[in-house]
């Protein structure tokens, strides 16, 4: 089974990329975040074209999170369990069973600065996270949460961890954040595929890609049963050299 996420910083603006990228991968499921428009101005007649079932999460013209399966897409969740008062109602989130394996697609929020109020937003949201897949006994069964976590969660994963040292996405509670889903009994999948190679996701675009200074934000948590039967973890770099590319590329992930 062949699941990617990607960040795609639009869809609107890069539907045929990813489209193309479909076509040309296959992917079993692909989870997307950052689609930035509402459920009904998502393509999705265009996925379905090409063989998936489609899941959307879209609240406005910021966030959004979507799965495309093309191994059934039942049991759909939008969102974390119950009320959600703002600003934890934002289109961060879905899940649903694909094939045997139950994925989750998420956005985590950016954070922004240390001393500014999103970045505890963040903190918390993670929490809410953690709360809800403890709640679902998410990683007793075969199980993906992938997606931008906005956390490279180590020096390794940053191309000049002396640059990134105080401000977030490398900052000790984010990184404690992780660690908190990965103590429920979930593997960092990339990491446990490949622990010297950088595995960069994303890349600003106002450096040369073939510097590689990036970040390594996207990640793929599995379950026990996910993380015993892997083959692979890949980032599709080549993605990022498209025309007019999102600033991540694809985390791709096979497994038995």
């Amino acid at each position: 089974m062949r699941v990617a996420t990607w960040n795609i910083n639009s869809i609107r603006a890069r539907v045929g990329l990813v489209a193309t990228w479909l076509a040309d991968q296959s992917p079993d499921v692909c989870c997307l975040q950052e689609t930035k428009c509402k459920d009904a101005d998502f393509p999705t007649e265009i996925f379905e074209n090409l063989g998936y079932e489609v899941a959307h999460h879209g609240l406005n013209h910021w966030n959004g999170v979507a799965i495309l399966s093309r191994v059934g897409l039942r049991k759909i969740q939008r969102g974390f369990s119950g009320h959600q008062d703002e600003p934890f109602n934002e289109a961060r989130s879905i899940s649903a069973d694909c094939g045997s394996t139950r994925v989750w697609s998420i956005y985590a929020p950016n954070g922004r600065a240390l001393d500014d109020p999103h970045y505890l937003f963040k903190l918390v949201w993670f929490e809410r996270l953690r709360s809800e897949l403890s709640l679902k006994r998410a990683a007793k069964g075969s199980t993906l949460v992938v997606g931008d976590f906005n956390v490279a969660p180590a020096d390794i994963d940053i191309y000049d961890p002396r640059r990134w040292k105080y401000r977030t996405h490398a900052s000790i509670p984010e990184r404690d954040a992780i660690k908190a889903l990965l103590s429920l009994g979930f593997f960092d999948l990339a990491r446990e595929w490949d622990a010297e190679d950088p595995s960069f996701t994303w890349w600003n675009y106002r450096s040369k890609l073939d510097e590689n200074k990036g970040l390594r934000i996207d990640l793929a948590l599995g379950s026990e049963d996910v993380f015993q039967s892997l083959r692979g973890v890949t980032v599709d770099r080549m993605a990022r050299r498209a025309e007019r590319p999102s600033d991540h590329g694809p985390l791709i992930v096979d497994f038995a």
